[in-house]
């Protein structure tokens, strides 16, 4: 594992706060994160995202998830990507419709590209689709149907 730069997927974000029985893979890059001894990029939609993840998906109430997003907020040595300029959406559109995938991961791309990097943290590979970016699916096949298993698919 190089030391980044890292942008941290809704996915990934997500998974790290929870107690699934795969969640190390994700808790283990975002405890590096938050100790600066990788360099992660998270844009706020991706806690945003996360925070529904945890309350749809996770069985979390609105209480707790906001209570972890909001403490996954204060790490300091995490780049936070603030922004949504229309630019940065319209080209994230552009690589959704080219790669056939969702626009939340097109955004999450052009937020890579637009930052300088290269490896998606993910746990699904939508990201593989996109040049210059390499995506890091952080669970194996098995691991996956774990989580499927464990959220009830």
């Amino acid at each position: 594992m190089s030391d980044g730069p890292y942008l941290f997927d809704v996915g990934v974000t997500a998974l790290a706060h929870t107690d699934a029985p795969v969640r190390d893979a994700a808790l283990s890059y975002l405890r590096r994160a938050v100790s600066g001894e990788i360099y992660a990029v998270v844009p706020y939609a991706s806690v945003v995202g996360a925070h529904n993840a945890l309350t749809s998906y996770y069985g979390f109430s609105n209480e707790r998830a906001s209570q972890l997003t909001q403490t996954f907020m204060d790490a300091k040595r995490i780049h936070w990507y603030e922004g949504m300029p229309e630019d940065v959406v319209r080209d994230g559109f552009s690589l959704a419709g080219e790669a056939n995938f969702g626009g939340w991961d097109g955004y999450y791309a052009q937020v890579a590209i637009e930052e300088g990097v290269e490896t998606i943290l993910t746990i699904d590979d939508d990201f593989e689709k996109v040049d210059g970016i390499e995506a890091n699916v952080i669970l194996s096949s098995d691991e996956f149907a774990a989580l499927n298993e464990y959220l009830g698919y």
